[in-house]
């Protein structure tokens, strides 16, 4: 007959059960209290990754006693995540732990490791489970897994978690031993359903005397907690407090889809950084290379994806690394053909001081994931490649030190911060939505702005990383790493490390440089970075400001050649030069006759050879020039006078013998007016200059990239000097007219 009664054969090794634990006697009701020294963790690791280090390093802090299960053997327990498995592990503990079955003084903790951080010593550890007056104590767990037809049989609780999580448990050294005893299944079978039948059997359950830590005091099962938990920094301590309990959990397991939830408790606990003292863990485990005799071989992978300003700087700047040059090779694809100018003349530079170089131009047609897999490859196969920094062309490395600074922190993974100008755009994600994309962890601004300080493991980083070449050919041996599904490359790159355990960190422990905009970067010009004032601010001043403009203000450098006449420096040679390059391409030069019909009522009666910046586009930029450059030194020389910045005219006038030699005597229609030269007298030209009629006054050896600033109207009735032969350029703003 079926059903579901108890049979004699089956009592007996219950009634055995309850005999034997009846030997064992009763605790008493006032223990005193465990040593330290009577705890033994236990876990189990065929493998070493990232968190298994992670894990022992905790345990170090704390100065756990840990044994290691199952190291250099093959895993056999299952798949992992979303799987049933882990039979493994408990068929380990079951050997391990016989040796211990009589040892009564000692208490064993189980916990697993590659996704474990301890938040709590071992003193405060048996404090809490002796308080919970139970022999084993296993975690609890919002999240019936693995078989949920199983609900029904769990005890009722009132307060707290249902359910039994197998991540974790801690019990008397002979509890645990008969506990595992009890397995007799196979490698792949589940160790928490193992574990879940025997708890839901209210005989074997109380035979054990086994319950459940149903308010996180010890174990903090973090999937399906999320928002019960925060991190707390409390008496120079980083703590996780489960705030539905008001508790601070000792072992923090970020069991199924939390991994990066405890990767961010990670970067804090143990007190790996705290308010009072930072990143305590910073200079843990680090290289110093100024210690070596040999710098390690670098290949820098360098990849132009799409149209981007300012290019020969960032190529210019990667032979300013303070790095030894014989110990890098250069891996560079190149995907636009507008961009091949530049890269010949890097290579023409470049190819007297690297000794290996390769192009990889347009006319592959390569994918940006074929171009990356590519650049990883020409470090994975040289054996002798130490390191692989890959770089891509819109970020502005300003600390020549980036690649020895990285380095010497000596990770598989590292990355060093860059932000874009001004705003919260960064190189990394502190954390991603339920759809693997963006999402801003709590200490996100904290790190972009530099409050926080250290070395973060992050889910997400793209545009510049340092990855050890050991690593390429050990764990990212396989070569694709950069597809996966319909994702971005730098997606598919992170999705990859992270599902394969390996820890990808940023650091902001110093200024390493930033990110361009190369959104709307548009190539339509001859000289496109001109008009990079509003995407790119910082880079458009550094190059195209003259490097003397701030002495203005801090070493009074402005000269006054004529009264009320204000003569300082503002553009570089490179701003006058493309502008000039501009106007000439462009070519529509005005012959200086009175009919005009680029001005209101189409007539000039001081008529110059000139282009008007409305012209080529280029007056939005031109008059944000002045407001941002040329304001300040006004409210400095014109003391009181606050300018609106506001130009009508603004144009590139052009002196020369065969077409306009001079410009006859007038008053310009403006508040004041600007006159920059943007050619050298002497070398482009000969004569040419300025007059200022009232006060008789010439000013004949204007320097190129200066300007002089002068009332106009009534006051400064001025005229231009003849030019004897050559080509003069100049551009003028009649500003507040």
């Amino acid at each position: 007959m079926g059903g579901g009664g108890a049979r004699p054969g089956r009592l007996l090794p219950v009634l055995a059960l309850l005999s034997w634990v009846a030997g064992l006697g009763v605790a008493e009701e006032t223990p005193s209290r465990i040593p330290a020294d009577k705890l033994l963790v236990i876990t189990v690791a065929t493998k070493e990754n990232d968190g298994f280090h992670r894990f022992l390093n905790s345990a170090k802090y704390f100065n756990y006693t840990v044994k290691v299960l199952g190291q250099g053997q093959e895993w056999r327990g299952g798949d992992g995540m979303n799987s049933i498995g882990g039979g493994q592990k408990v068929r380990l503990m079951k050997e391990a732990v016989a040796q211990y079955a009589s040892q009564e003084d000692l208490v064993i903790l189980f916990t697993e490791c590659f996704d474990v951080v301890f938040a709590g010593g071992p003193e405060e550890l048996l404090r809490k489970f002796q308080k919970m007056n139970h022999k084993i104590v296993f975690a609890a767990d919002g999240i019936l897994w693995p078989d949920k037809r199983l609900a029904d049989k769990y005890p009722v609780v009132h307060i707290g978690k249902r359910y039994l999580n197998s991540g974790g448990f801690i019990g008397y050294a002979p509890y645990i031993n008969r506990l595992v005893q009890q397995w007799n299944l196979q490698d792949n079978d589940d160790d928490q359903l193992f574990y879940t039948k025997i708890y839901i059997d209210p005989v074997k359950r109380e035979a054990f005397n086994i319950t459940l830590d149903h308010k996180c005091k010890i174990f903090q099962a973090l999937n399906g907690a999320t928002d019960e938990v925060v991190l707390k920094f409390e008496n120079a301590k980083s703590r996780v407090k489960n705030t539905f309990y008001e508790t601070l959990p000792v072992v923090i397991n970020g069991n199924g889809p939390t991994k990066i939830l405890l990767n961010y408790f990670g970067n804090y606990v143990p007190n790996s950084w705290t308010q009072e003292k930072g990143c305590t863990l910073c200079d843990f485990d680090t290289i110093d290379l100024s210690a070596v005799d040999v710098h390690p071989k670098v290949t820098i992978g360098v990849f132009i994806e799409q149209p981007t300003p300012f290019l020969p700087r960032f190529l210019d700047l990667l032979l300013t690394l303070d790095y030894p040059k014989e110990a890098l090779k250069l891996f560079i694809h190149n995907k636009e053909v507008y961009h091949e100018k530049d890269i010949k003349v890097f290579f023409d530079k470049a190819k007297h001081e690297i000794n290996t170089i390769k192009i990889v131009g347009p006319e592959e047609n390569l994918s940006q994931a074929e171009a990356r897999n590519m650049g990883m490859d020409f470090c994975r196969q040289d054996e002798k490649c130490d390191y692989y920094f890959s770089v891509d062309a819109d970020v502005v490395l300003t600390n020549p030190r980036t690649l020895k600074l990285l380095i010497e922190q000596n990770r598989k993974i590292i990355a060093p911060l860059v932000t874009r100008h001004g705003k919260l755009w960064s190189n990394f994600w502190g954390a991603l939505s339920p759809d693997g994309y963006y999402a801003r962890s709590e200490d996100y601004v904290d790190i972009v702005q530099g409050n926080r300080v250290g070395i973060w493991n992050v889910p997400y980083m793209a545009n510049v990383y340092l990855i050890q070449g050991k690593t390429l050919r050990s764990e990212m041996s396989e070569r694709n790493y950069f597809v996966r599904d319909k994702l971005d490359p730098d997606m598919a790159l992170c999705r990859n490390a992270r599902e394969m355990g390996m820890f990808m960190y940023i650091s902001n422990r110093h200024e390493f440089g930033r990110l361009l905009s190369t959104a709307n970067y548009n190539t339509s010009h001859f000289n496109n970075d001109l008009w990079q004032i509003f995407e790119n601010p910082v880079d458009w001043k550094e190059k195209y400001i003259n490097r003397d403009y701030s002495k203005i203000f801090t070493e009074n450098i402005v000269e006054q050649p004529c009264p009320d006449v204000f003569w300082f420096p503002i553009f570089s040679e490179r701003a006058c030069d493309e502008l000039v390059e501009e106007m000439e391409h462009y070519g529509k030069w005005s012959g200086g006759k009175h009919h005009d019909s680029r001005i209101s009522g189409g007539y000039e009666n001081v008529p110059t050879d000139d282009i008007h910046m409305k012209q080529i586009d280029l007056e939005n930029v031109w008059l944000h020039f002045i407001r941002e450059f040329i304001a300040p030194v006004t409210l400095k020389v014109f003391a009181g006078y606050y300018t609106k910045g506001f130009a009508l005219l603004n144009f590139v006038v052009k002196y020369s013998p065969e077409r306009q030699r001079s410009l006859r005597p007038h008053h310009d229609a403006s508040t004041f007016t600007i006159n920059i030269a943007l050619n050298n007298v002497g070398e482009d030209f000969q004569g040419g200059g300025c007059k200022f009629l009232r006060y008789n006054c010439s000013i004949e050896s204007p320097r190129k990239g200066w300007s002089f600033m002068h009332p106009g109207r009534l006051t400064h009735l001025h005229e231009g000097l003849p030019v004897k032969n050559g080509t003069r350029y100049i551009a003028v703003s009649f500003i507040d007219p």
